[in-house]
Parts: structure tokens; C-alpha cells; sequence
């Protein structure tokens, strides 16, 4: 039987928060180092590696780790979500995302429905759909083919779905996958509108609407903006549309539309890019065969999830040495540290994703905890991280825990040879030496370039970044946030946090204000 309790309730916590600390530069230094880079490492699917040795742990922090896993019933509780058990006890809604990919357990019924079967119909539509869009069938009125598909959503329906498209888009270019550009809309700012219908041809463009409750101000807000663009140049916007959106949304049955797409309360926006959110742009872009393999990663990566072995569970290990770096080592950030410049908008992703679940001080009860939950996630792509923030990370007064992500070979396969390497060996050659530089630093008689060492790191590694090992990339990270909201007893699946400033606003553009609700609105010239 699955109990739910604080983190700071577990024996096996207390067990934890006496281990002897490890010396990483100790530990990472010399044959000791190489030997621990050789061990401390943990096959992913698709080809990729999670390897854990310039973390703060040894054997006896791993083994108090595997005893806080098995006490907070990990294994368990990711069973009971899968298995479709309500998970999301702020909405009282069961927690599907692994659906939309793949089944792990039982049969998953809700509403009368078997939600496997209504996700993979859901994808046959949008596949059905983008072939015919590709092969001339579905055309604008002129005749002509959609050369352009532009998503109009914000949150959940924009972060996840641009990072993926942003991730395949050279990828797809040099194997021949790549069907039609596309483009996001998701800024209220009319500047993101603007800028993005001023780059295209808009009689060549389909617009794809993502808003689950259909009532979405922000997205509504850009639609309008959209439609009234296609309206300027004498085109029929109902022709130009699609919506992804519930079935009970005021969209699902609109004439406005050319078809509409379905998802459903039980995958949360920041889960939902293997759902129609992201299946639709992405069909479009690339073919659904490509978004298939995307899906195929992400299934992979969810059955090693499941495994009980710590030590053979990338997601459950990565979770819980975080867990360890917050609430034992008391770390406050985590920065997530790509060096493949396609992952551009990947850490922006991730900071919805880790930040909107586990932001969270009360516990899955209402109740307030007592501990920290979830770090501050930031990053850029290497190496032009290392040209800005990276000086805090080396000798600030902080140590923030770094997640790097590399792959042997680049996606468009052209480079030169500098200096006798290549730009990939150089890229390459940067994240080795900054893990390195981080966890052993560097003495030095002059206190300005002195380097302590001592920072943490992790890595993922793969051959090349493809559909599939995006997929495996992504639900890691989906998988590792699951657990340590687990861990932290923390509903990871609700997101009241961002409804305050939602409802302050519609005072402000009723003009409802008082106090300095109306001074700043003011200001403003509301």
C-alpha cells in the first residue's frame, strides 16, 4: 500500500543527513577520478549515457539513497500514477503524459474511455492530417500547399513544443525530414505576434491554436491578432486553423476551424509535448514518422523508470542525488548546461517544468513543509554559458549543481579543422574541462585565481541528437522531477502559483482596482 509522508518524517532521510561528505576534489583527482568516470555511469535509452562521477557521492551516500528511495516508496507510487491512480490530488485528476507515448501498465479507463486508445487516435488524426497537408490534399483556397505552420499557445502549449522543434530542425534539414517551417506565437506582448506575421507568407500559413479550456487570454488575445492579419489580406482564417484543445473547449466543434485535435485534463501543459500539443507542430514540421521515433525515445526511457535498482534507474538516481544536493548539501539552484546549441530553448523548457511542479510549500495535503523542495532552474547552451554566468558558478559564494548535456557528433555534419580540431572537438573539449575545472578547481597563491572545486556535475551523453534520443533526453527529465515531488511529498502535477497575477489582471483591464493595484495601472496608462 502507497502512505504519503514529508521527506523529514523518513528514517531513512535522518540515515542520510549523517553520511560523511564526500571530498570531490578528492575523489576526481588522478586514477581515482578516472576509475569513477569509467563506474559511475547508468545506460539511458536511445543510445545515451547518464553518468553521475563528479557528483558529490560514494558508495555510502548511494546506498543511504537507494534506502530513502524504497522508503518513499518510489517504485510504487510511479506504478500507481501509470496504473491511473489520482495522482494530482489539487485537481483530483489522474496523471497520463506516459500515455500519450506508450502503455507500462494496466489499462487506464477514465470517463468511459481507455486513454491509450483515445491518445493513439489522436495522433492517427494528426498524422493523417499532415500527410495530407504535405502531399497538396489539404491546401489553401488558391490551391496552393502550406509551406508554414505557426503555434499559437503560451506555457505548457509553447516552451515544450518550440524546444523540440528547435532541437530537430537542422537534424530533419540533413536527413531529408524536413516538411514546413514553423514558427510560435505566445507573448501577449503584440510585438510577438507582429514580428512573427511580418516573417511570414501568411497565405501560405496554417495556424495551429493550443488552449485545453479554449478560454486561454493570452493565446484568444494572439488568435484574434492572427485572424485579423489573414482578415487583412483577404483571406478566410477558418481555412488557415486548427485547434488543439478538449473536447468540451468552445473550440472542439467550432466552424472556425479546419479540424481540431484533442487532449485532456489528465496531462498537465509542461507534460503535454508527446501529446497533440506537440504532435501537431511537430507532424507538420517534420512528418509523423519523426514525431513517432520522438515518442519511441520517450517509451524507452519511461520502462527504465520503472526499475527498481537505483543504481539502473537514471531518472530515480538523478532525482534523488538532487534531493540529496538541496536537502542535505543545501544547494539552492540546479543550472542545466546543454552543449549542442540545437537544445537553445531545452533549459528554458525544463525551468516550467521543474519550477511549476515542484515550486511548491505545502505538502500534497495542504500542509506546509518544513524543508526545501524545488531548486531554481536556469542555463544556457555551452559554450557561450562559459562567457557569462559560468564566473558565479566557479568561484561565486553559491555552489549551484550543473547538469551537462553533450553528444559525440554534431546534427549538419559540417566543420572545420582549426588548430588541428574540429569545432566539435572543441565543444567537446570545453564540457570535459569545465566538469573537470568544477570538481577538482585549481590553487593558486593569488586568491583571484584561486578555484575551490568541490561543484558538483552530472552528464548526459549521446551520439547525436535525434528524434529518438530527445524523446529518452526529455522524459528523463520529466521522470527525475516526478520522483523528487514524490520524494518531497509535494503535488508535482498543479500549478495554482500562476492563477494570482491571472485574476489580478482581469481586475486591472476591468478597471476593478484600488490601492496600488490602481497606482501601478496608473503608471501604466490602463
Amino acid at each position: 500500500m502507497v502512505t504519503w509522508k514529508n521527506l523529514d518524517t523518513l528514517a531513512s532521510y535522518q540515515e542520510l543527513e549523517n553520511v560523511d561528505r564526500v571530498n570531490l576534489a578528492e575523489v576526481m583527482s588522478g586514477e581515482n577520478g578516472a576509475e569513477r568516470v569509467r563506474n559511475y555511469s547508468v545506460p539511458m535509452a536511445a543510445g545515451l549515457t547518464y553518468n553521475y562521477a563528479a557528483k558529490q557521492v560514494d558508495d555510502d551516500v548511494l546506498n543511504a539513497l537507494a534506502k530513502l528511495a524504497k522508503e518513499a516508496q518510489l517504485t510504487e507510487k510511479f506504478k500507481a500514477l501509470y496504473n491511473g491512480e489520482v495522482i494530482n490530488t489539487g485537481e483530483k485528476r489522474l496523471v497520463l503524459h506516459q500515455l500519450t507515448r506508450g502503455q507500462l501498465g494496466d489499462p487506464v479507463v477514465a470517463d468511459g474511455v481507455d486513454k491509450r486508445a483515445f491518445y493513439v487516435e489522436q495522433q492517427d488524426k494528426i498524422a493523417d492530417f499532415a500527410n495530407k497537408v504535405h502531399a497538396g490534399e489539404i491546401t489553401n483556397a488558391a490551391g496552393e500547399k502550406f509551406t508554414t505552420v505557426v503555434q499559437i499557445g503560451i506555457g505548457g502549449s509553447d516552451l515544450g513544443p518550440r524546444a523540440m522543434y528547435l532541437a530537430l530542425e537542422n537534424w530533419a534539414k540533413k536527413n531529408g525530414k524536413f516538411k514546413m517551417e514553423a514558427k510560435f506565437i505566445s507573448n501577449v506582448d503584440p510585438d510577438d505576434a507582429a514580428a512573427v506575421l511580418n516573417s511570414i507568407d501568411v497565405a501560405h500559413s496554417i495556424f495551429v491554436l493550443v488552449s485545453k479550456s479554449g478560454t486561454t487570454l493570452e493565446t484568444l488575445t494572439n488568435e484574434s491578432f492572427v485572424k485579423d492579419a489573414l482578415k487583412n489580406a483577404g483571406l478566410d482564417a477558418s481555412k488557415h486553423m486548427i485547434a488543439v484543445t478538449s473536447e468540451t473547449s468552445p473550440l472542439a466543434k467550432s466552424d472556425d476551424y479546419l479540424a481540431a485535435f484533442f487532449m485532456d485534463d489528465y496531462i498537465g501543459g509542461r507534460f503535454s509535448s508527446t501529446s497533440a500539443v506537440g504532435g501537431a507542430v511537430l507532424s507538420l514540421a517534420f512528418g509523423p514518422e519523426v514525431f513517432a521515433e520522438f515518442l519511441e525515445g520517450a517509451a524507452e526511457e519511461d520502462k527504465l523508470s520503472m526499475n527498481e535498482d537505483v543504481l539502473k534507474n537514471p531518472e530515480m538516481l538523478d532525482a534523488l542525488i538532487g534531493v540529496y544536493e538541496r536537502n542535505v548539501l543545501g544547494y539552492p539552484a540546479t543550472t542545466v548546461l546543454p552543449y549542442s546549441q540545437a537544445l537553445s530553448r531545452f533549459p528554458a523548457h525544463l525551468q516550467q517544468l521543474d519550477m511549476e511542479s515542484n515550486g511548491k510549500s505545502v505538502n500534497r495535503f495542504g500542509e506546509p513543509v518544513n524543508y526545501p523542495t524545488g531548486p531554481v532552474i536556469f542555463g544556457e547552451p555551452g559554450t557561450n554559458g562559459q562567457h557569462s554566468f559560468y564566473q558565479l558558478l566557479h568561484q561565486g559564494t553559491d555552489i549551484v549543481p550543473l547538469q551537462f548535456v553533450g553528444f559525440k557528433n554534431s546534427q549538419i555534419g559540417t566543420d572545420v579543422v582549426i588548430q588541428d580540431s574540429t569545432s566539435q572537438q572543441k565543444l567537446c573539449a570545453n564540457v570535459v574541462a569545465q566538469i573537470v575545472a568544477f570538481a577538482c578547481g585549481k590553487a593558486d597563491e593569488n586568491r583571484n585565481k584561486n578555484f575551490e572545486g568541490g561543484r558538483p556535475s552530472s552528464i548526459i551523453i549521446g551520439d547525436q541528437l535525434d528524434p529518438k534520443a530527445l524523446g529518452a533526453l526529455l522524459a528523463h527529465f520529466e521522470n527525475k522531477i516526478m520522483f523528487q515531488g514524490f520524494v518531497w511529498n509535494v503535488n508535482s502535477f498543479d500549478q495554482e502559483g500562476v492563477q494570482l497575477g491571472k485574476v489580478l489582471a482581469k481586475r486591472v483591464l476591468a478597471h476593478d482596482t484600488d490601492g496600488a493595484l490602481k497606482e501601478y495601472s496608473d503608471l501604466l496608462n490602463i
